[in-house]
Formats: C-alpha cells, sequence, structure tokens
C-alpha cells in the first residue's frame, strides 16, 4: 500500500487530455454511422504526435458521463495486479458453477467456465471481475479510485456491482486520458502491471497496425442501451487514442452497433489499411 499511499497524497491524477478550441476539429460527418445503427452518442480520436482531436458531438465527450460497464475491467485489472489480487495475466479463478445468461436469452457460455484474467478480459465476463473487486475489498478499491480521479469516484452500492448499474460513472474525455496515461506507463501503477494490462486489451495486430480496446455495455437509469468502446489504434509506432460512447434503445444490437461505428470511423479517418 506503500505506493498507493505515495499517489494519494498528490492532489489527483488528471485523467484527462486537455483540448481547446485550437486543437479541437468537430467532424459533423461521423454521424452518418451513428444513425446507420439507429443509435446517438460521441466519438473522440486524439492524435498524440500532434495533439489534436478529432470529436464527433463535442458536448457529449466532455459534458456527460454514464456508468463505465466493463471498461471498468481496465482499472479493476490494474488495481488486482498492484494489490496481488491478481497474480499475473494466467491467474485461474474457478467457475462457481451458476450458468448465467445474457439480457438477450443466450447462456453466457463463455463466462460459465474456469477463466484466466487474461481469458475473462478478452470475454469480458463479469463473474471473474466480480469476484477481483471483492477480493480487493471497498475500502482499497476507493483509495485508488480517488487517487486516480476516476469519474465521479463513488462506490454508493455493492463492491461487486457499483460500475454496471449507475453509481460510478465516467465522462468519454476522461476514458480516453485513462488509455493515453496507461499506454504510456504513466498510472500510479508499476510498469509490469501496465504492461500485462495494455497486452491484453490488444485484439487485432498485423503488420499495418494494432488494435487495442475495451468494450462496455449497460442500460441507462432510462432503460436504454449504454454502450462503449475506449482504448487505441498504432500504426508505424504512431498511437492515436480513441473513445466512442453510444447510445440507443433498450433492444438496440449495442455490440453489433458499437463495432460497427468503431470500424467504419476509423476506416473512413485513414487507418487500418496501412495508410497513416
Amino acid at each position: 500500500m506503500r505506493f498507493l499511499t505515495v499517489f494519494s497524497i498528490l492532489s489527483a491524477v488528471i485523467l484527462f487530455t486537455a483540448c481547446s478550441p485550437n486543437n479541437v476539429k468537430e467532424d459533423a460527418s461521423l454521424k452518418k454511422y451513428f444513425d446507420s445503427n439507429h443509435v446517438t452518442g460521441t466519438f473522440c480520436i486524439f492524435d498524440n504526435a500532434q495533439g489534436n482531436f478529432t470529436v464527433y458531438n463535442l458536448s457529449r465527450y466532455k459534458d456527460s458521463a454514464y456508468q463505465p460497464a466493463s471498461t471498468f475491467k481496465i482499472v479493476n485489472s490494474l488495481i488486482g495486479l498492484q494489490t496481488g489480487r491478481i497474480v499475473n495475466e494466467k491467474m485461474l479463478i474457478k467457475w462457481d458453477g451458476v450458468v448465467r445468461t445474457f439480457p438477450d436469452g443466450d447462456t453466457a457460455k463463455d463466462w460459465n467456465k474456469d477463466l484466466t484474467m487474461e481469458e475473462a478480459f478478452k470475454v469480458s465476463a463479469l463473474p471473474y471481475y466480480q469476484e477481483v473487486a471483492r477480493r480487493i475489498g471497498r475500502d482499497t478499491m476507493q483509495r485508488w479510485l480517488d487517487s486516480l480521479n476516476y469519474g465521479t469516484k463513488k462506490i454508493t452500492t455493492s463492491i461487486d456491482h457499483f460500475w454496471i448499474d449507475n453509481s460510478l460513472k465516467i465522462k468519454p474525455d476522461e476514458q480516453l486520458g485513462l488509455v493515453k496515461k496507461l499506454y504510456f506507463n504513466q498510472l500510479p501503477f508499476s510498469k509490469t502491471t501496465q504492461d500485462i494490462v495494455k497486452k491484453v486489451m490488444v485484439r487485432e495486430a498485423n503488420a499495418n497496425y494494432i488494435l487495442a480496446y475495451k468494450t462496455g455495455l449497460g442500460y441507462k437509469e432510462n432503460g436504454n442501451a449504454l454502450g462503449w468502446i475506449v482504448g487505441w489504434v498504432e500504426e508505424n509506432k504512431h498511437p492515436y487514442f480513441f473513445v466512442l460512447n453510444v447510445e440507443g434503445s433498450h433492444d438496440t444490437k449495442m455490440m453489433d452497433a458499437r463495432k460497427n461505428i468503431l470500424m467504419g470511423i476509423l476506416k473512413q479517418l485513414g487507418f487500418l489499411e496501412g495508410r497513416m
């Protein structure tokens, strides 16, 4: 806990990346990707080399906060690894035998088995990370949220549920800032801890690009479906950090919608084809 205390005495770790009218380009052409998937939302990508933002729906990006849903697995993993509750990405937590289903009624077959941290992160297994959060404990979790200045920093419900029930909320701007700091090992965790989480975030890697991200899916207080994708795309060793926040009706096929929007936007902006 000594490592945590050093950072706790600081005023706060600022997660967001400052944007101003001078370095923000609002791109209304990206609206078509949201419209074609019958959703609303916001998207932002940050060019680290130039310090420039390209944003669709700037007010939602910087002013509105939402539950992090499964994007919180980034922070849960970091805290779990740093505190030793997760030994490494190969640490196994046995299935508790409870057969879980998704909201659409499908059996969560990828969750209903013994999983390592790496496997649980890839399939976004809620039960694994609920157990990690219970092992971390409320007081330790709260200290880390305070040190990170993570969103609203609130744990007002149970320790294994607060990131999926609209208790804790975070702005898209803050989400982008978090992954930027993670990429550059600037968060208050050891380099080993941050490197492990960065590694499990990688979804695609080839000669042209590396695409790393974490998704999230939840429901707002009004019942609307909420989707996230937050991460980075790296081409020619140059990172661009992005956040996608999507909202639709309760029955929106959010997993399809958020991926369609992300890939459409990235390709329109020239990524994923070896041209950057």
